[in-house]
């Protein structure tokens, strides 16, 4: 092939129109991820981007929002088990998979329903 893929630049959610506090409540004070300002030609749009290491996720508003229940992102961290406590602490549900033998890994849901997949990096 001419082309190599390289990584995954982002992963993209969607959320309900005019929720950016909740999901900056979630991503940024929940995850710990920074909030990324939007380049001014998207800011118009809504939604918000959010960066923890290389790990981007955008929030794009969708009017007739509908959360993605089995589509999600899988993301890899280190203290899986004191980010389950900290979304625990905050009223979110952890619940934990051992249905992939020798993985650590739980699901969430962020504020808005979507599903969202942490697994453990060791």
């Amino acid at each position: 092939m001419p082309f190599t893929f390289v990584r995954i630049d982002h992963v993209q959610l969607a959320m309900p129109p005019g929720q950016e506090p909740r999901a900056a409540a979630f991503y940024r004070d929940v995850l710990g991820m920074e909030e990324v300002a939007k380049p001014e030609p998207l800011a118009s749009r809504g939604g918000a981007w959010f960066r923890a290491g290389a790990v981007v996720v955008h929030l794009g508003v969708e009017r007739a929002f509908q959360p993605a229940r089995k589509a999600h992102p899988g993301l890899a961290v280190t203290g899986i088990d004191a980010l389950a406590a900290a979304l625990e602490a905050a009223g979110h549900e952890v619940r934990w998979s051992d249905e992939l033998p020798g993985v650590r890994r739980f699901h969430t849901d962020d504020p808005f329903g979507n599903r969202i997949e942490i697994i453990d990096a060791g």
